[in-house]
């Protein structure tokens, strides 16, 4: 008798990289849910076509929302693995103006205005909330999110959950660094995350990646942003770092979106690997992807 397909669940996986996790998992012939509050992708934000690709068709596209565990929770049932791929980078909807759907200009008058005042007494781990499956803290003012809530918060809750229905492996989208533009509180959530989940879900293996910027030509914004990455990332690498601290992301060698979504799959695959995974093990896991394929 085969073996059961093993089964995932990708918390953003109707965006730019969570449908490519999507789409390299299927291609093992991997049971795949995709858990985001719109279900299947609008595509024309996340491909080059607005029709969806074949492979679409054999993921299970749930609709939930982050912020309220209980609404995700049953579809963690059954789970071998569990991927977060959400997040913001900007306290504003930043993502409106890459697909185009809202002005360049608009966008950053919102993304560098003050960010929204947090509440005072919130707790620095989410699991200290009064009581499990509450809802996380919504957000504090209009429609905008903090990096508390998204990048931190929405992470360790969905680690929670995952580690409740005994999930083997969770994968939490870090980031490489931040950037002199950014916020600090951007980076330092995200390292938050990964501490608090490596620390309080010892049995449930975690495994950080610490991406780039990453890019793909159905994507066309990210095209020139990945080009200048690049060069810096050269420079960085020529003067041996010396600017790496100050270039933050702008230091690293930026990465095309499917490269990042096959190693996150072979990652999960491979019981060996655990903890940040950096740039240069994201391709080593790209490249063992690829070569088991084309065998």
């Amino acid at each position: 008798m085969p073996a059961a397909a093993k089964r995932i669940v990708v918390c953003g996986g109707n965006g730019f990289l969570g449908s490519r996790i999507c789409k390299s998992a299927i291609s093992r012939g991997w049971d795949v849910t995709s858990i985001s509050r719109s279900g299947e992708p609008k595509w024309n934000t996340v491909t080059s076509s607005s029709a969806p690709p074949s492979w679409a068709h054999k993921v299970t596209w749930e609709r939930a929302n982050i912020l309220r565990p209980a609404t995700y929770a049953p579809l963690l049932k059954g789970a071998d693995y569990v991927v977060h791929s959400m997040g913001i980078l900007l306290e504003a909807d930043y993502k409106a103006v890459v697909r185009g759907q809202e002005s360049p200009i608009s966008g950053l008058q919102k993304a560098f205005a003050a960010a929204p005042k947090r509440q005072q007494q919130q707790p620095a781990n989410p699991l200290d909330r009064d009581r499990d499956g509450d809802d996380i803290r919504p957000p504090e003012t209009g429609d905008q999110l903090t990096y508390e809530t998204m990048n931190r918060d929405s992470a360790v809750v969905l680690a929670a959950e995952a580690a409740r229905e005994n999930v083997a492996a969770f994968t939490y989208v870090s980031a490489a660094a931040g950037a002199p533009v950014l916020p600090a509180r951007y980076i330092t959530t995200k390292r938050e995350a990964e501490g608090i989940i490596a620390a309080r879900f010892p049995g449930m293996r975690g495994v950080f990646f610490r991406t780039p910027i990453m890019y793909d030509s159905s994507r066309p914004i990210t095209m020139p942003i990945a080009a200048m990455t690049g060069v810096g990332a050269l420079f960085n690498s020529v003067t041996g770092g010396v600017l790496g601290g100050f270039m933050g992301a702008a230091g690293v060698k930026p990465l095309k979106a499917d490269v990042v979504a096959e190693a996150i799959v072979e990652a999960l695959d491979d019981a060996n690997v655990k903890g940040p995974i950096e740039v240069p093990q994201i391709e080593e896991l790209a490249d063992k992807s690829w070569r088991k394929n084309m065998l």
